[in-house]
């Protein structure tokens, strides 16, 4: 910053930049115009993106790659309530974010106005940190605090309020603000030992590892640990992000159902958490327990969520005497699959096309139940799941990884229901030249609410339950959705046709759409 006078909002977008926050992800209204004119700012880059969840979430998809937060901008309380499902997203993926919520000028709110209502209230619920800012002379300090709570660990959502009259009025000369501090908590020596003595007893354990754990030195550790101990390494069915693939320390996947997740877990003795808690069924149903592990199974934390899962890990070799190398998976080439479309078809096709160092976003739902499976031995890669499991994350999510990693190939898998709640998103892609393949399979219907409504034992769905599941009148032109925004497609019906088609977006430039027809 220059020690030219600004105002509130370039204020506001210097000290961002000024903090490592460097994107923008708007929707921008009226209250919001002298931020859209700071963001002529040559150190921000500015999103444009057509929806609101479509800005929150390319923000969660930002994060998970880079561990810093971007901003968006959001147009009031109803921008912000369009945001809301994202942003729950986000929280439960530990993504930290900074949304700066415009707001009328204070002397405007007294007349009640039609985009009035309360931002507070519909901001705190999913929000780490709230704080509307009261005049442009503390938006540096207001903002430089945003910043610190959405950088810290886990990443926390910040939501900072901006009234018009603190945009425009005059924020006097750049102060300087104190850097930002990431820090994370030291895990509980004793506690470590503890987790120590159980290993060694040799009883049967399963370390579970999730947000940071699942990717570079932490995975890397815990691979060691298996080594030296044979505790088995698994994720959650859901993880924020995993490194995966050839030469990557392997882990196995709690089941989704809570069948298959009750027969996986049944006999270890010792369930040890690493910046996560223990396995919990995503559902209530009848008669069915909500949590999975054995009757008899202790539950052990080496790690909180706020802890360091790198130290800890460290700290647990220290305690075993143990420098084991961990195993890593071997490359597995899959064959070009034949025969009809379904999910073991599906994932053999993704397991032989997926590129060196790609990220896959999975919102597959039913018919990507079997990827992460057959994928294990496929080329490095990242994995994204949904972690809140609020439907349309992928295509958002897949925007902002592929901003943060334009040298990495996306490809986001999607249901045809959950395509549908973003869809914008191809706008947004198709404008910024993303390299996305964006996989839609449509089944022309919620087909995961067909599996849940025999879970739930509601009986026999009738005509006009079965009216409330299906998609097919009329069905949604993929092809002519994509065109419509810029992005070019194909249909297939062969899991050949998908494998090529696969193998051939990756080679473009920009971005690219796949119709599954099942």
């Amino acid at each position: 910053m220059n020690g030219a006078s600004m105002n509130g909002a370039q204020a506001l977008v210097s000290t961002l930049t000024g903090l490592g926050v460097d994107i923008c992800f708007a929707n921008p209204g009226t209250s919001e115009m002298h931020f859209l004119a700071a963001l002529d700012n040559p150190a921000m880059k500015s999103v444009l993106c057509l929806f609101e969840g479509v800005a929150t979430g390319a923000a969660d998809g930002w994060y998970r790659m880079t561990d810093r937060p971007a901003s968006t901008l959001l147009h009031l309380g109803p921008g912000l309530a369009n945001g809301l499902a994202n942003i729950h997203n986000a929280r439960r993926a530990s993504s930290g974010m900074v949304n700066v919520v415009g707001e009328h000028s204070t002397k405007h709110l007294q007349y009640d106005a039609p985009l009035t209502s309360d931002i507070e209230g519909l901001a705190r619920p999913l929000s780490h940190w709230v704080r509307r800012v009261d005049s442009a002379r503390s938006i540096a300090w207001d903002a430089t605090a945003a910043v610190q709570a959405a950088s810290s660990h886990p990443g926390q959502i910040a939501t900072l309020i901006l009234p018009g009259d603190a945009s425009w009025q005059d924020a006097g000369e750049p102060l300087p603000v104190p850097p930002v501090v990431r820090t994370r908590r030291t895990p509980d020596l004793a506690r470590v030992e503890h987790i120590a003595q159980v290993l060694k007893s040799g009883e049967p354990a399963l370390l579970i590892l999730a947000n940071k754990a699942t990717r570079g030195r932490a995975l890397d550790l815990a691979g060691s640990v298996a080594a030296a101990t044979g505790v088995r390494l698994a994720s959650q069915f859901f993880t924020a992000r995993c490194e995966r693939g050839a030469g990557r320390v392997p882990l196995e996947r709690i089941p989704y159902s809570v069948a298959p997740a009750l027969a996986y877990l049944k006999d270890f003795k010792h369930i040890i958490t690493v910046e996560t808690t223990e396995p919990v069924a995503f559902f209530s149903y009848p008669d069915q327990p909500s949590l999975l592990k054995g009757p008899d199974a202790a539950v052990h934390v080496l790690a909180e969520r706020d802890e360091d899962s790198e130290l800890a890990l460290t700290m647990l070799l220290d305690a075993l005497g143990a420098r084991h190398a961990p195993r890593m998976q071997p490359r597995i080439e899959t064959a070009c699959p034949t025969g009809a479309l379904g999910p073991i078809s599906i994932a053999h096709a993704l397991a032989h096309a997926i590129p060196e160092n790609a990220i896959i976003v999975d919102e597959s739902l039913t018919t990507g139940r079997e990827t992460m499976g057959y994928t294990m031995g496929a080329r490095p890669h990242d994995m994204i799941n949904n972690m809140g499991g609020s439907i349309g994350y992928s295509p958002p999510v897949a925007t902002g990884a592929a901003l943060a990693c334009p040298d990495r190939r996306v490809f986001c898998m999607t249901g045809d229901g959950s395509a549908m709640y973003t869809i914008q998103s191809l706008w947004t892609q198709a404008r910024e030249s993303l390299g996305i393949t964006t996989i839609i399979f449509a089944n022309n219907s919620y087909a995961i609410l067909k599996a849940e409504y025999a879970n739930m034992r509601a009986g026999t769905p009738g005509e006009r339950a079965l009216a409330m599941i299906e998609l097919d009148r009329p069905r949604i032109d993929w092809q002519a959705m994509a065109k419509s925004m810029g992005v070019p497609s194909c249909a297939v019906d062969t899991v050949e046709d998908l494998t090529q088609a696969m193998l051939r977006s990756a080679r473009e430039a920009g971005p690219y759409l796949i119709e599954v027809r099942l």
